[in-house]
């Protein structure tokens, strides 16, 4: 059983069929009840349509992953469906960081400092409704210039505001997503002075290994980890395993 399951990618080039194709890396991280990450899956995405995405929760429901609270996913078209399938009671809720990530590709180096603190006004509100207040701050001083950024927000808004159901301690986990961007940066840095992998087993054998000694270092429970658990306690007590 996960309170969290984060759902991120790499892309990486392979040589495919004497051609060479942009691939996705998809990786699957949980925290337990302890607050420790647990790598849960490693795939390759040959398509990214709702069969694949269904096809990886139901490899994680079969090999033992009971339950999950909270599925933090980056947008990824048929995702949501397939967990939603697979385990009917989970929130999918959308990564705050990637929304924002994908906001500030649209902004100059100049103002992505003062553009990223008006974001932060929407994402740390005290609830919904002030949210959706900053959300129309936020459009009515940047919407002239940065329209794509407003599409978005508005576009997903329906999968950001479960976020605001939760208490600070569990909101700042999903939005404070150190625990899968430390796992990506270690990951690129072995990756990014390759050209080209030979073959899609290639990657599966290098990642394997790289995150078989990343996961060495997780020895210790998220920070503010105790505070998190009591909450999931009460908000989750009918489906909380007795410990």
């Amino acid at each position: 059983m996960y309170p969290i399951v984060y759902l991120d990618c790499i892309h990486i080039k392979v040589r495919d069929a004497g051609t060479v194709r942009t691939k996705a890396v998809y990786l699957a991280l949980g925290l337990n009840l302890s607050g420790e990450k647990e790598l849960l899956g490693l795939w390759i995405a040959q398509t990214e349509g709702a069969k694949f995405w269904l096809q990886v929760v139901t490899e994680l429901k079969n090999r033992g992953v009971q339950d999950i609270f909270i599925a933090c996913v980056d947008g990824l078209k048929g995702f949501p469906e397939a967990i939603e399938t697979v385990y009917p009671k989970t929130a999918v809720q959308l990564c705050i960081v990637h929304l924002v990530r994908y906001s500030l590709n649209y902004v100059s180096w100049k103002l992505r400092k003062a553009v990223a603190a008006d974001l932060r006004t929407i994402y740390t509100a005290a609830t919904v409704e002030e949210a959706g207040m900053r959300l129309d701050e936020f459009e009515s001083k940047w919407g002239a210039d940065f329209p794509s950024i407003v599409q978005s927000w508005r576009r997903n808004w329906t999968r950001v505001i479960p976020f605001f159901d939760y208490p600070p301690e569990i909101r700042r986990i999903i939005y404070t997503t150190n625990a899968i961007e430390s796992v990506n940066m270690s990951l690129r840095k072995i990756t990014k002075n390759r050209a080209a992998f030979p073959s899609d087993e290639a990657v599966l054998k290098l990642f394997y290994l790289a995150l078989m000694n990343i996961s060495q270092k997780w020895t210790m429970p998220l920070q503010n980890w105790k505070a998190a658990l009591n909450r999931f306690s009460i908000m989750f007590e009918d489906r909380m395993p007795i410990r």
